[in-house]
C-alpha cells in the first residue's frame, strides 16, 4: 500500500468537506406503503423519493422488508439489513438505480410496452401487409 504524505493527506480531507457540502445526503428515510416509494429527507431540508420497484436491488422485496431502511455513511447511503443491500443516495438522485445493462434493458422493456397512435398505425399498416414476414429454415 502506498505511504500518505502530509499534503495527501491535507488533499484528501479537502475533497471530503468539499463532498460533505456539495453531495446529497440523507438525514431520514422510510418506506411509504401506500404510494410504494422511498422517502428520502435530504440534509439540504429537500424531499426526494422513488418508486421502490424502480430499483434493481430492490425489485420483489416485502413491504416489511422495505420499511427496515436506515440511513448509513453520514447520509451518503441507504441501508436495508434485512435485504443486505446499500444503495448510495447521490447515484439515486442521479436516476441511477441499477447496473448500466440492467437500467438499459429496463428502459427498453418500459420502452417498449407502451403504446401510441404511431404505433398502433404501423401495426395495422404492416398487418394489412401481411404482418411479419415468417422465418423460413434458411434465416
Amino acid at each position: 500500500m502506498a505511504t500518505m504524505t502530509d499534503a495527501d493527506f491535507e488533499a484528501a480531507e479537502v475533497r471530503g468537506k468539499k463532498m460533505l457540502e456539495t453531495e446529497p445526503r440523507a438525514s431520514a428515510a422510510r418506506y411509504d406503503r401506500t404510494t410504494g416509494r422511498v422517502v428520502v429527507d435530504l440534509v439540504n431540508g429537500c424531499t426526494y423519493a422513488f418508486p421502490a420497484r424502480f430499483v434493481q436491488d430492490l425489485q420483489g422485496a416485502s413491504d416489511g422488508d422495505l420499511a427496515g431502511v436506515e440511513v448509513d455513511g453520514l447520509g451518503f447511503n441507504l441501508h436495508w439489513p434485512a435485504l443486505d443491500v446499500d444503495l448510495y443516495v447521490p447515484a439515486l438522485i442521479s436516476g441511477i438505480f441499477g447496473t448500466r445493462q440492467w437500467m438499459t434493458r429496463e428502459l427498453a422493456r418500459i420502452a417498449g410496452s407502451k403504446t401510441s397512435p404511431a404505433k398502433a398505425a404501423a401495426a395495422r399498416s404492416n398487418g394489412a401487409k401481411g404482418g411479419r414476414p415468417r422465418k423460413t429454415a434458411n434465416g
